[in-house]
């Protein structure tokens, strides 16, 4: 055991987050804790840490030391991004110092003072290499290189960086101070696509235990084997993945509401043979009503389930459209100096729900504008099939100068809709109350989201362009969304994030990229497998490969290798160095002078060699 919660409890004035709320973190288990917003996730990770107390309960930790991602503050800003990371080794730096002072020491003396120099030089050289002392630079560049910072980041002070940035920082330092438990509130923020699944991959092998928050539920499934549910301030325990606890949450909800309504029931007809006994007004049925009302107070009443407030999405097509939806050819687009992507051929067929990934500033969003006939391409060509409506939902619609309220502006896009209707479909959407009256110029990025979405559900598309769609839908909302996606007869094209929707929903990955697409037949595993097979080349390229492009990857793949010939050539250095260290403290060559003084040459020689290995290992892998 890592981490004991036994009955935590926490209330914030009347309202009470948690309630006897228990779990137990093993040795090197991964967990996540789940759950609505507001639902207290946060503030128990605090109560962990212990930055914040809790009304009662207890947190046990057994001296397991835990980490928790650390504050800005912590870092030292006038520091390069190295220097800090550096600093999660002190205490190996501080050995490595004494080691070094101790080496110059040894080349002076002879006799006695040599003999015990050398012993002090071996013990320090133990608890060097039982701290991997050998392999803390090479940690702190993967770390560097998987967290996205390329090499010249990795030189300036941390104060010229953003927020984002420094958060991502600080993550590096937590993860390479190695603690017993990581605590991680968030840790997928600010992160790219191969820097999540670095993350992805270093959390899974972590030899600690790892409690993290997450809205990433990609992320979750990936790397847990237990999920903490808090909901209405109590805590459920479930074993298994995401994927496992979204099925098993859902089988325990219906095994709860029946429960609940049977309860009800059996409540309802004991109360009326109780109504029924006293209206006899006979001694003997008045008896018998009492001794069934007390029997009735004993009932531990359950408690009615929660019901969320989710989302309720029904696309519907007005007109079925043909097999061929849509088809790009050679599409282009460039903002004045910058190119975004040139070449973009692809199609898309009925039924067909496409995600479109790829790295941040390639054009996704621009692409689904040129598609909905918002903006227009440089070059290429698209057409579309016979009876396509295309429907488009994007996330940064301009409506700061509309004095149109939310209800308006669905009833001046939808005339023949009654009122009734309309506020009911805007209710489905948590526009309820007086949100239903709000300006739409008011509504937040929320909330204009699903506007967004609620007008492409009513538009009877066949064809819908998704803008980020699951971006400030809460977990249940966002599940709902993707069975309403699955149940579409129509073609999707969409961008987005979130790679467990991507991966429940799409039947075809396309990765653009500044020279083209990439067509994967499959879902996001599908994707990732085949990227991880052949990480050079995409399964089912669509795009005519240029004589351009074949050049640059066959001088890709060349400097892969010679990548690789460094990795190599730093490797035998740095055995041949721990070869001399275990060699100096060898009686013989200790009163070998000559011996020893060879020794320390040949050290000094291939330390300079190491640091001008690093520096070209450095330039190479910008390169790649």
């Amino acid at each position: 055991m890592t981490i004991s919660c036994q009955n935590i409890c926490k209330s914030f004035g009347e309202r009470e987050t948690l309630r006897d709320v228990s779990f137990i973190i093993e040795d090197k288990e991964k967990a996540a804790i789940v759950g609505a917003n507001g639902a207290g996730k946060t503030t128990l990770l605090k109560i962990i840490s212990g930055e914040r107390t809790a009304d009662s309960g207890s947190v046990i930790t057994r001296g397991a030391t835990i980490g928790v991602l650390s504050q800005l503050s912590d870092l030292t800003p006038e520091n390069t991004v190295y220097e800090e990371l550096l600093t999660a080794f002190s205490d190996i730096l501080a050995l490595e110092s004494q080691m070094r002072i101790c080496e110059k020491m040894m080349a002076k003396l002879s006799g006695a003072e040599l003999q015990k120099e050398m012993k002090r030089h071996a013990e320090l050289l133990q608890a060097f290499e039982r701290g991997n002392g050998y392999e803390y630079e090479s940690r702190v560049r993967g770390v560097i290189k998987g967290l996205g910072f390329t090499n010249e980041e990795s030189e300036k002070p941390i104060a010229v960086f953003s927020g984002g940035q420094k958060t991502r920082v600080a993550m590096a330092k937590l993860l390479l101070s190695n603690p017993d438990a990581l605590l991680l509130d968030e840790p997928t923020n600010h992160l790219d696509m191969d820097s999540l699944a670095w993350l992805e991959d270093y959390l899974k092998s972590y030899a600690g235990s790892v409690l993290l928050v997450s809205h990433d539920r990609f992320f979750i499934d990936k790397i847990v084997t237990k999920v903490i549910e808090l909901e209405n301030g109590k805590c459920s325990i479930y074993m298994g993945n995401y994927t496992d606890y979204a099925a098993k949450r859902k089988t325990a909800r219906e095994i709860a509401f029946k429960h609940y309504e049977i309860q009800r029931r059996e409540i309802r007809r004991q109360e009326e043979t109780i109504r029924l006994l006293k209206s006899y007004n006979r001694e003997k049925s008045v008896k018998r009503a009492e001794s069934r009302e007390k029997s009735l107070e004993k009932i531990e009443r359950l408690e009615k389930p929660a019901e969320l407030d989710k989302i309720r999405f029904a696309f519907n097509v007005s007109q079925e459209s043909g097999l061929d939806v849509l088809s790009v050819r050679a599409l282009s687009k460039t903002f004045g100096q910058t190119q975004l992507f040139r070449d973009v051929s692809f199609e898309i067929k009925k039924g067909d729900k496409a995600a479109l990934i790829g790295p941040n500033g390639v054009g996704k969003t621009t692409l689904l504008k040129i598609i909905a006939g918002k903006i227009p391409a440089d070059s290429g060509e698209i057409r579309k099939g016979a009876n396509v409506k295309i429907g488009f939902a994007e996330q940064n619609t301009d409506v700061t100068q509309s004095s149109k309220t939310a209800i308006e502006e669905m009833s001046d896009l939808f005339p023949r809709m009654d009122l009734g209707r309309l506020r009911g479909s805007l209710a489905s959407f948590l526009f309820t109350g007086d949100d239903a009256f709000k300006p739409v110029s008011a509504l937040s990025g929320g909330e204009l989201g699903r506007l967004a979405l609620l007008k492409v559900m009513f538009s009877g598309a066949n064809f819908i362009t998704l803008d980020e769609p699951t971006n400030h839908l809460d977990a249940d909302s966002s599940e709902a969304l993707e069975d309403a996606l699955r149940g579409y007869n129509g073609a999707a094209l969409y961008v987005s994030h979130d790679r467990y929707f991507i991966n429940k929903t799409a039947t075809k990955v396309i990765e653009l990229s500044l020279t083209g697409v990439s067509i994967f037949e499959g879902d996001y595993n599908y994707y990732l497998e085949k990227k991880k097979a052949c990480p050079d080349v995409s399964p089912v390229l669509k795009t005519p490969e240029k004589p351009l492009e074949r050049a640059n990857l066959a001088e890709t793949r060349k400097k892969r290798a010679e990548l690789s010939k460094t990795e190599r050539e730093i490797e035998t250095v740095e055995k041949r160095l721990r070869e001399i260290d275990e060699k100096m403290t060898e009686p013989e060559i200790a009163t070998d002078h000559a011996a020893l003084m060879n020794l320390f040459e040949e050290k000094r020689n291939l330390d300079e060699n190491v640091v001008e290995l690093y520096e070209l290992w450095e330039k190479q892998a910008d390169e790649v």
